[in-house]
């Protein structure tokens, strides 16, 4: 019908979001947004490091027990 694009709707929807909010609330958005991704991926990372962990302790208690 219009024809519009993913990268169009993202564009229409930042000038929508400036208008409504203002520049300074989108920044600080933005910046919140950032350091909640930062703390995800440090979780992530955590969670990981903690599995690997566990299984490599469960693969030693095996070949200890076996032998």
């Amino acid at each position: 019908m219009f024809d519009i694009g993913i990268p169009e709707l993202i564009v229409i929807g930042l000038a929508v979001a400036v208008l409504f909010f203002g520049s300074g609330k989108i920044l600080d958005f933005a910046r919140s947004l950032g350091k909640v991704s930062g703390e995800f991926k440090k979780g992530k990372a955590d969670i990981e490091k903690e599995l690997r962990s566990a299984s490599d302790d469960s693969a030693q208690n095996d070949v200890a027990k076996k032998s």
